[in-house]
């Protein structure tokens, strides 16, 4: 099966260099400046679960040919567009398209591009970063791919079977779900609820948790979310959200949320995509969603400040 995975970062580069590791057939398309250092020095990984220091291929958008079966989507959810137009020469044929992106309102984006059939349901359970140099740094211990058709149809069925034999020969815990709806809606969940409080009280769980209010507030926007996916028709489970639960409440964690870190670093953010599409829903079903309410004001606050400062540098 011959993959080709946009953007060699934090994502992106960590899988596609776990596949290329394990002999997958793997090109990386990379923007021009990415692309000359990963030729030059190949791709770099520092990780508690082996580094990768290796070539790869890799290739830029105006040399991309067709003859893929699978593209392996890994940009941030605001730069879906131009993802899109970049993988575009690459989706010919039979050849389908896995999103890792967080939320769920990509999905729609991508089917009204490539049609439905060809889009699979994918989510990645990783904290990484790019360091200042190109070499990607992972961070903790998690390093999970969940993927799986979103029909029946055989096709989709196939390539999720390939992929599963692929990351069977890496060190990378995945799982092939036949409800992979309902992982994405599982992670969306936990997300929205330690990224909008983590970014809005520009502190990590445990720090949170010193609070007076801590403990309320994280459980609080964490049942708002969940009230959400019911509605939605993917209820959390009760194993699931114990498991939510625990990682929100442990006393002196030290995690955050990649939007924090974008939002103290003064970059753009997936708050639209995590937190405004969750108050969307909740609007859309008369949930009282206060706490998701204030989270998402605050980054559309912060967000206008930076557009605003950014205009007059």
């Amino acid at each position: 099966m011959k993959i080709l995975v946009l953007g060699a970062g934090a994502v992106g580069g960590y899988f596609g260099g776990r596949l290329v590791q394990a002999g997958a057939d793997v090109t990386f398309l990379a923007r021009p400046k990415r692309a000359e250092l990963m030729a030059r020095e190949g791709l770099r990984v520092k990780s508690r679960a082996g580094d990768i220091s290796q070539k790869v291929r890799v290739v830029t958008q105006d040399q991309l040919k067709p003859g893929y079966d699978l593209v392996i989507l890994t940009a941030k959810a605001y730069d879906l567009g131009s993802a899109i137009d970049a993988v575009a020469p690459a989706v010919q044929g039979e050849c389908m398209v896995l999103p890792l992106l967080n939320g769920m309102s990509h999905l729609a984006t991508l089917d009204a591009r490539f049609g439905a059939e060809r889009v699979l349901g994918g989510v990645a359970y990783i904290a990484s970063t790019l360091g200042p140099d190109g070499t990607i740094l992972h961070l903790g211990d998690a390093h999970k791919i969940a993927f799986g058709p979103r029909d029946g149809s055989a096709r989709a069925a196939a390539v999720c079977r390939s992929l599963e034999s692929l990351f069977a020969k890496t060190q990378v815990s995945h799982v092939r779900s036949e409800t992979i709806l309902q992982v994405m809606w599982d992670k969306w969940v936990f997300l929205a609820s330690i990224a909008g409080m983590t970014a809005m009280m520009r502190a990590a769980i445990g720090d949170i948790l010193e609070a007076d209010a801590g403990e309320r507030l994280l459980l609080g926007m964490l049942s708002e979310c969940v009230s959400v996916a019911k509605a939605e028709g993917y209820p959390v489970s009760d194993a699931i959200l114990a498991t939510h639960r625990k990682t929100l409440t442990h006393k002196g964690s030290p995690a955050t949320a990649s939007m924090m870190r974008d939002t103290e670093n003064g970059g753009p953010t997936e708050a639209d995509q995590i937190l405004g599409a969750m108050l969307a829903l909740a609007r859309k079903h008369s949930l009282a969603a206060p706490i998701t309410e204030v989270a998402y004001t605050h980054m559309q606050a912060y967000a206008a400040r930076r557009k605003r400062e950014t205009a007059a540098a």
